[in-house]
């Protein structure tokens, strides 16, 4: 893929992860916030509304606020610059691997904007379980970070087109033995 598709590809993606979180978080700020949880197939899906100020499942939630500012907001936001340039630079990612960060960064984006504009928190709104068996309270965002994490393990072999390619041109390497002849 040429980096102008790629570029066009990566930023696609980042807009429709930002524009599908940030508008669902909006509907469940509206329709959700200060109601009672509705659910779907007797429990198995809920929509419940939560302002999270940790990380996943709440982790970090109880470190003083300037502890969490300073990893959940400002660190945060340094990993998504950093994986910005990898996934907009790096000549070694397969197209694959490419869908796949960006997904995760649109989704950390998202977050990371939440964070930013809600003073560290981030608005979840989904759960899913049968019975007491049930998932934290999560929104799309999360949904596709782990659908980018998917396809890392589908495009988990981590080499360079370039490599792959060599490898499978050049014939295996030998061993050398010490022949001769006269003996």
């Amino acid at each position: 893929m040429s980096l102008r598709t790629r570029a066009i590809v990566i930023s696609s993606i980042i807009g429709f992860a930002i524009l599908s979180d940030q508008v669902t978080k909006q509907i469940a700020i509206k329709h959700l916030k200060g109601a009672l949880p509705i659910s779907y197939w007797d429990r198995f899906f809920v929509f419940q509304y939560a302002e999270n100020i940790g990380a996943m499942l709440g982790f970090g939630s109880d470190l003083p606020d300037n502890i969490r500012f300073w990893l959940l907001t400002v660190a945060v936001g340094v990993l998504l610059t950093i994986l910005l340039g990898y996934i907009y630079f790096s000549k070694n990612l397969t197209n694959g691997q490419v869908i796949a960060l960006a997904l995760i960064a649109g989704g950390g984006l998202s977050n990371f904007i939440d964070r930013v504009v809600n003073d560290g928190r981030v608005v979840d709104f989904m759960n899913m379980g049968i019975g007491d068996l049930r998932t934290g309270i999560f929104n799309v965002a999360d949904v596709l970070i782990m659908c980018g994490l998917g396809l890392m393990l589908i495009y988990g072999e981590w080499t360079t087109p370039k490599e792959t390619e060599e490898e499978s041109a050049s014939p295996p390497a030998s061993k050398d033995v010490d022949v001769d002849p006269l003996k």
